[in-house]
């Protein structure tokens, strides 16, 4: 078996067709077709249950996924580490918090590439309880995230960042002029907030429920421009990174509501996987993080 078809195999497990693959690799379908064949021949199983235009991993396929994502995380590495040479080149796979790409990471990104121009950086939106299972399949080299602090065996913190979050509402709304708003002064408000898997959210919801009140929320979603225009049109107060409403904010279209309440105490982390080696490249780009 080669790397190219176990790269294959990833991508046909992650468009789940065949013709998907195909697309995203720039094969014909028919190369597709021969790669999965000439494994399924080698290891003397069938990989995929194929279904109308759509397949499934069989027992068999799920065991090699395992594997084949391993090779893959390791075929990077290699050739992140083994070549002889100043400059780091290859594919950087970033896992990213939303809220951390406002105003942070793409000058980070910029002042990386500008110092290694040979390297790929691949970015991928994370969740806080997906990512540490992606850095240990490999999916992902390093997580830059935005989340209260988090703490796991499984994984090597690299850099943490206290970080703060805000109530935010137009200029004009209700709230916006009240000095030291505190948890009860947030009874029957229309809330919006950050979709339900997320933490923020989470901190808030049960922070109202301590102090009986029940949260009245009319918006969760992840997008946090969606949050600022329904704040900005007065239809509720946004709960979010105060790092996100900046530009708002300056343009006088948000005001940072006088929160006197509890605090919700958050920080931007990197993380690798305990067992991963920190190469110039991962440790290059924290030092640009970190300042």
């Amino acid at each position: 078996m080669t790397i190219t078809q176990l790269d294959t195999f990833i991508k046909i497990t992650e468009t789940k067709n065949f013709t998907g693959a195909a697309n995203l690799l720039g094969y014909a379908q028919s190369t597709v077709t021969t790669q999965i064949k000439q494994l399924e021949d080698e290891l003397n199983c069938l990989l995929f249950e194929r279904l109308g235009k759509s397949v499934i991993l069989t027992p068999e396929g799920e065991r090699l996924l395992v594997y084949a994502e391993k090779m893959l995380q390791l075929e990077r590495e290699i050739m992140l580490e083994v070549p002889t040479v100043e400059e780091p080149s290859g594919i950087f796979r970033l896992g990213v918090s939303e809220s951390l790409c406002y105003n942070r990471l793409p000058h980070f990104l910029l002042e990386y590439k500008k110092k290694f121009p040979k390297m790929e950086i691949e970015l991928q939106f994370i969740t806080h309880d997906t990512f540490p299972m992606m850095l240990k399949k490999g999916i992902l080299d390093m997580v830059y995230t935005l989340n209260p602090y988090i703490e796991l065996p499984e994984l090597a913190l690299l850099y943490k960042n206290r970080e703060t979050l805000g109530f935010y509402a137009s200029p004009n709304y209700p709230l916006a002029d009240k000095k030291k708003i505190k948890e009860k002064d947030l009874k029957d408000i229309p809330l919006l907030l950050t979709s339900h898997n997320c933490s923020f959210r989470q901190m808030l919801v049960d922070d109202m429920v301590k102090s009986s009140i029940t949260p009245q929320i009319v918006l969760e979603t992840s997008s946090k421009e969606i949050l600022k225009q329904f704040a900005i049109n007065e239809l509720g107060v946004a709960f979010m990174p105060d790092m996100t409403a900046q530009e708002e904010v300056k343009a006088n279209r948000l005001k940072k509501l006088d929160w006197k309440g509890n605090d919700f105490p958050i920080y931007s982390q990197i993380f690798i996987h305990k067992d991963k080696r920190i190469n110039k490249a991962i440790n290059e780009l924290v030092k640009i993080i970190s300042g």
